[in-house]
């Protein structure tokens, strides 16, 4: 019988003392509680505050538990990057840092990742999502982003813009290379495992607004980027003619 897939868990991190030790020990908790195989790195981006101590702290007492440094410019893209290069596991999932995600579905993820999908996202805004806190301003501009990819792309998923998705080492490597250096990087990597043909499905997911610290994204500085990798992943879906789509015979990454 072989091994169980390992699940890494990458949490880019840039000043969230206040929330990341919580965070690691929830998630600690609940892939112990269901003997999920685990690895989670923590990418600190550039932090300015006790991140990196609380980090390391987390990992004196857990050895699964690892600090990687952002050496690149500071940016969410570069600090995920960073972690998609030195994970170990059969499949990756990305979690944020200010403890929005709801970790539950870290396992409900590697179920679905285990019936052989390469790519398993989440929606905070399909009927059985569960979402508390969202502030109005940033809910309706998601709704139009959304709305917009899914016209220009003909997809059936309504939340290309949420962080918090799984891929396997295929998928993952099949996306490269990664030119998204900010929070951008959370439409690159979904649409092209779709454009390239991995195999992926949605379930819904929980949300809670974060109760400490500032939130890292900001819209004035972000649309532009959003609009230039959209564009950039349409004309691949419209030009290239397939040249990047996924071999018939790759495997999923699972073990």
């Amino acid at each position: 019988m072989s091994d169980p897939a390992l699940l890494s868990v990458l949490i880019p991190a840039r000043n969230e003392s206040q929330n990341v030790s919580r965070v690691v020990s929830d998630i600690e908790s609940i892939l112990e509680r269901d003997r999920i195989p685990y690895e989670i790195i923590i990418i600190d981006d550039h932090s300015q505050d006790s991140t990196r101590q609380a980090v390391l702290e987390c990992a004196r007492r857990n050895p699964r538990v690892r600090l990687v440094d952002n050496d690149n410019r500071p940016g969410y893209g570069f600090a995920v990057v960073k972690g998609l290069e030195r994970f170990k596991g059969d499949m990756a999932v990305i979690v944020m840092a200010d403890g929005s995600d709801d970790p539950e579905d870290i396992v409900a993820y590697y179920r679905r990742m285990l019936q052989g999908y390469e790519c398993v996202f989440g929606d905070r805004f399909c009927p059985q999502a569960r979402v508390s806190g969202y502030p109005l301003h940033k809910l309706i501009l998601n709704r139009l982003g959304n709305l917009f990819i899914r016209t220009i792309f003909w997809i059936p998923y309504n939340d290309v813009t949420n962080a918090f998705k799984c891929y396997s080492r295929t998928a993952i490597r099949g996306m490269q290379p990664l030119i998204s250096c900010h929070f951008n990087l959370t439409v690159e990597m979904p649409l092209k495992a779709i454009i390239r043909g991995y195999r992926w499905t949605v379930i819904p997911t929980g949300w809670t607004g974060r109760e400490k610290g500032l939130s890292k994204w900001k819209i004035k500085e972000m649309g532009s980027r959003y609009l230039f990798i959209i564009i950039y992943l349409w004309l691949e879906k419209v030009l290239s003619r397939g040249d990047y789509r996924r071999l018939p015979n790759e495997n999923t990454g699972h073990k």
